[in-house]
């Protein structure tokens, strides 16, 4: 169908070093009206709400590079890949499977727009990303 926009359709896995750093957050998307007297109408945009995934963390030059380096294959936000959620199983951490093919805690995501922030320092780099769930 012209104008139809394919499901995204990873290929890759986010390196396992930085699977267990993230904190998670849960969005809705809200429409909402206020008004002058102090009264609102809202509305849902979505049937469930958005997971979104933060990292700031400190990390040595190779472990950088190693970072950089997958952030510009996927093209900043523009590709999809999988990311195993640590904490999806009841033993923390042990689901991360590096072929893609285990459905055990696995989420499609991207890199959020505008995610990559980074200060170097002293044989460290300090780096602040943003995943967000792709339904």
């Amino acid at each position: 169908m012209p104008g139809s926009v394919a499901n995204a359709a990873p290929s890759t896995v986010l390196p396992q070093f930085l699977c267990s750093a993230f904190q998670e957050s849960r969005e809705i998307a809200l429409r909402g009206n206020e008004y002058k007297n102090g009264e609102s109408q809202r509305a849902l945009q979505v049937a469930s709400s958005r997971r979104q995934w933060s990292l700031t963390t400190r990390l040595p030059a190779a472990s950088m590079d190693a970072l950089r380096a997958f952030f510009l294959a996927r093209r900043g936000s523009l590709e999809a890949f999988y990311y195993y959620d640590p904490f999806a199983v009841t033993s923390v951490g042990s689901n991360w499977d590096g072929t893609g093919a285990s459905a055990t805690g696995r989420v499609t995501v991207r890199f959020a727009a505008g995610a990559w922030e980074q200060s170097m320092g002293i044989a460290r780099a300090d780096v602040a990303i943003r995943l967000v769930e792709v339904n």
